[in-house]
């Protein structure tokens, strides 16, 4: 276990605690009184590029269409399913390494490949078969 609470992967880079941000805020929705007077949800800051990830994740994580980045290479991410800030801190630590599991491993590259010569016989059977379909139906000069 690390210092934040997660299982460490193996080949998945940690991050260390003091370049993560934690706040707690008030979380949203429905919960009463509860809601209106305790800092329960946990945000999470980490910025990205100056973070000390290695350089291919962090180029991948701020090539990635990703909302919870902000233009500045921000990660924010809110946890606020549970009721306790305790939970919702183990929540945000969890998120935030399943996205570092997610960028650290090389998408594999798309090996370009062309149609079997069978499947581009049946495609030009059906073409020839909708083609004769079509014909049939046409009204014929007299």
């Amino acid at each position: 276990m690390t210092a934040s609470g997660a299982a460490r992967l193996p080949g998945v880079p940690t991050l260390p605690e003091s370049e993560v941000e934690l706040s707690a805020i008030r979380a949203q929705g429905p919960g009463g009184q509860n809601v209106n007077k305790v800092a329960t949800a946990i945000q999470l800051r980490l910025d990205v590029p100056q973070s000390s990830l290695p350089e291919a994740v962090k180029a991948r994580w701020l090539a990635s269409k990703d909302s919870r980045l902000t233009p500045d290479g921000i990660l924010v991410i809110k946890a606020q399913r549970y009721r306790t800030q305790e939970a919702n801190r183990a929540d945000a630590w969890a998120r935030l390494n399943a996205l570092l599991a997610q960028f650290a491993h090389a998408p594999k590259k798309r090996k370009a490949t062309r149609p079997t010569h069978g499947s581009v016989q049946r495609r030009l059977q059906g073409k020839a078969q909708q083609s004769q379909l079509k014909a049939a139906r046409r009204a014929r000069p007299e």
